[in-house]
């Protein structure tokens, strides 16, 4: 599903326009990723939680090469699906 059908369906679903929809759907996705930005986790009961996970500095190899080289520490963003969701999914 692409972010315009996910308008469409919410649009349908609550009889409300397609602008207003795409407004909601931003504003959700909007708030989530300054929560994260600042370090918070966003816990949707039912749907799941995101939040960010620290990743160590690593040694890999270039697969084209094999050289060595150092992936340097990051954060990253995760989603952790609740039980309803698996639920949901597995019937």
């Amino acid at each position: 599903m692409t972010k315009t059908e996910l308008i469409a369906q919410i649009s349908e679903k609550n009889d409300i326009s397609k602008k207003d929809a795409e407004k909601a759907l931003s504003f959700v996705i909007s708030a989530i990723t300054d929560a994260l930005i600042e370090g918070e986790k966003v816990q949707l009961v039912g749907f799941g939680t995101f939040e960010i996970r620290d990743r160590k500095e690593k040694e890999s190899k270039n697969p084209r090469t094999g050289e060595k080289i150092i992936v340097p520490a990051k954060k990253a963003p995760a989603f952790k699906p609740g039980k309803a969701l698996k639920d949901a999914v597995n019937e």
